[in-house]
C-alpha cells in the first residue's frame, strides 16, 4: 500500500514529513480528594431511576403473581387480568376484583387505571 506522502494526497492539516499528535487534556478536581458534586447533589443524582415514576409499586407477592400470570398468557396477560377483574366485579367479589386489578396494574398501569375509573364511575 502506497504511503500518502508518496502519492501527493496529504491531508490539508498535515504537512509532508511532519508528525502531529492529538493533545490530551485532563481536568482534575480542584482538590485531589474531592468530587465535582457536592454531597447533596450526589444524593439527588442517585435518586430513583427514571422509569420508577409514581409511588405505587407492586408488593413482592403481587409482582410474583403478575409474573406467573405473564408466563402463562404472554403479551395478552394484562388483558386477561383485566377480564378476570371485570368478571369478579360483575360477580360482586370485591376482594378478587382488587386482586386482579393489581395484577393488571403491575402488567399495564394505563389499562388498570382505565378499568378502575370505569368501574368507579359505573358504581
Amino acid at each position: 500500500m502506497a504511503d500518502l506522502a508518496e502519492t501527493g494526497t496529504n491531508p490539508p492539516h498535515k504537512k509532508k514529513g511532519s508528525r502531529t499528535t492529538m493533545p490530551i487534556r485532563f481536568a482534575a478536581p480542584p482538590e485531589a480528594c474531592s468530587t465535582r458534586l457536592s454531597r447533596r447533589d450526589a444524593r439527588a443524582a442517585c435518586g430513583l431511576p427514571a422509569n420508577d415514576n409514581g409511588t405505587h409499586r407492586p408488593r413482592d407477592v403481587m409482582l410474583h403473581a403478575a409474573l406467573r400470570h405473564f408466563a402463562e398468557h404472554g403479551l395478552a396477560a394484562a388483558m386477561s387480568a383485566r377480564q378476570q377483574a371485570e368478571a369478579a366485579h360483575k360477580a360482586g367479589n370485591r376482594e378478587e376484583y382488587l386482586w386482579w386489578l393489581e395484577i393488571c396494574r403491575a402488567l399495564d398501569r394505563r389499562m388498570a387505571g382505565d378499568l378502575d375509573a370505569r368501574i368507579r364511575i359505573g358504581s
